[in-house]
């Protein structure tokens, strides 16, 4: 017995991640750059969505497997996993770019100058 309605977890699903693509439109530059790296971060949403491909793939397989489904849409869902899981390790490699680009730009610190409050004692 399912405790949840699947489509609704969808809809919802879909929704929100309609609602972070008009946030990035407008974001700024560091601000997009942190929800990126998070989106394509291990265990990040594009990671996800290529777990819930690679299910849907074994899904296919079976029912292709007793004539349920036409080959063709197993082979399709799978190729679609496997070129999510390339592009995943693809971008995986560019994360701490994203990182590095959402944190605050490091200032140099002012060379330290001998204060004018110091007395000097000449002899």
């Amino acid at each position: 017995m399912t405790l949840y309605d699947p489509q609704a977890l969808v809809r919802q699903i879909t929704q929100e991640i309609s609602r972070l693509t008009a946030h990035m439109a407008s974001a700024e530059p560091a601000e997009a750059a942190q929800v990126l790296a998070q989106v394509l971060a291990p265990e990040g949403i594009l990671d996800k969505v290529t777990d819930l491909m690679a299910a849907g793939s074994r899904f296919a397989r079976d029912r292709a497997t007793v004539g349920a489904l036409p080959a063709e849409v197993w082979l399709a869902i799978g190729r679609a996993a496997n070129e999510l899981a390339a592009v995943s390790n693809d971008l995986a490699e560019h994360t701490e770019d994203l990182r590095r680009l959402a944190r605050p730009p490091v200032v140099v610190g002012i060379p330290p100058v001998a204060s004018p409050l110091v007395a000097r004692r000449h002899r």
